[in-house]
């Protein structure tokens, strides 16, 4: 073969080495090397050592739906259970604009000071249409966020109520287990959230305002009767009048109620997030509260009711799961509704025609 530059006239010429090729690989960019899957005992070891990575880890597989996930959650909740239980749960709600973030930010700092350890399980709103959550609660939290015995965790509420309320509750126990002493859940503030995070908690905190032309809403009988204690925020500056006024109505108000099943009468305090004025005054009546139920034996009864209400919500949960994830039942279902919707049968004899058939699939199982 003839190769042109080994020609005479090219004598003087020097070829030099070509252009090294670039790599195939991207050398910048970032390899994400995917997380080893870890055993029940893994995480239950990690856990009780106080990892927070681990965690915050196990929480995830709390709250996914995987079958798979949940398995492995279950399993890792029952071990985590004995090691639980030794904590201050303390629920907080308000309605939105009522400074629920902010005050935990500072409620959560003033415990932690205290040589607490805390986790806070915020249950943040989602979107009705795209299921979207912000998740900003670590953002609004800024210096609780900072403290390494504080451990935040918001979790979406998803559109189901009910199943993040379990959810928080199993998220309680692996908190407990990894050694936080003291646990603030959230609430979204809306519907039905007080009563779910009531069930779950030692403590009620209802969080309220004055000034704003409308303190008489707050005076209901549903949220006022779940409330063990009452903090009007935001006292401070040309507010503070208004916020005892304010405070001597929600007074006033407590006193037409009948007594509560623990006896203790619910206090009414106030207080400034934002200016971080008289946070040590509500976290004294929390504390009197504990010391009170815990003296007459209340404590104790509440958390086995608690136990006793959530092993009946599960059934139920399961019993309806079971249900809807039985095969034919969906087909079924759209075939009665249709007949509903004609008026070629009762609502009353459809339902009974899809359960008469739920029980004979199960016989057959």
């Amino acid at each position: 073969m003839q190769h042109p530059e080994n020609d005479a006239k090219y004598t003087g010429l020097k070829v030099n080495a070509g252009v090294t090729s670039s790599p195939s690989v991207n050398p910048y960019r970032k390899v994400v090397r995917k997380k080893r899957i870890l055993t029940p005992g893994e995480y239950v070891e990690g856990i009780l050592k106080g990892d927070v990575s681990l965690l915050g880890r196990a929480v995830t597989l709390i709250e996914s739906t995987a079958d798979e996930h949940q398995a492995v959650a279950q399993e890792v909740i029952e071990k985590c259970l004995p090691y639980s239980g030794n904590s201050r749960r303390i629920g907080i709600t308000g309605v939105p604009g009522a400074g629920k973030s902010t005050s935990i930010d500072v409620f959560g700092t003033h415990v932690v000071k205290q040589g607490h350890k805390l986790a806070v399980l915020a249950i943040d709103p989602s979107s009705e249409r795209t299921n979207g959550s912000i998740l900003g609660d670590k953002t609004r939290m800024e210096k609780l966020s900072l403290e390494k015995d504080a451990f935040i965790r918001p979790s979406p509420s998803s559109g189901s109520l009910g199943g993040v309320a379990r959810k928080t509750r199993e998220t309680i126990v692996l908190c407990e287990a990894a050694g936080y002493d003291r646990i603030f859940v959230e609430t979204v503030g809306v519907g039905q959230s007080e009563t779910a995070v009531h069930s779950m908690v030692d403590f009620f905190l209802l969080i309220q305002l004055a000034g704003t032309g409308d303190e008489l809403q707050g005076i209901k009988r549903g949220i006022m009767e779940m409330a063990d204690g009452i903090a009007i925020n935001k006292c401070d500056g040309d507010n503070i009048q208004r916020c005892q006024i304010a405070a001597q109505q929600f007074r006033t108000a407590l006193m037409l109620f009948p007594p509560t099943p623990s006896k203790w009468v619910p206090e009414v305090v106030t207080y400034s997030g934002y200016y971080e004025i008289d946070i040590d005054k509500v976290w004294d009546m929390i504390d009197r509260y504990f010391d009170y139920v815990t003296a007459n034996g209340y404590f104790e009864r509440k958390r086995n009711e608690q136990a006793r209400y959530w092993m009946t919500e599960t059934i139920e949960e399961q019993l309806r799961a079971r249900f809807y994830h039985t095969p034919g039942i969906r087909e079924l279902l759209e075939q009665k509704e249709l007949r509903v919707l004609n008026n070629e049968q009762s609502s009353f004899i459809a339902a009974n025609d899809v359960l008469d058939y739920y029980f004979k699939s199960i016989k057959s199982l």
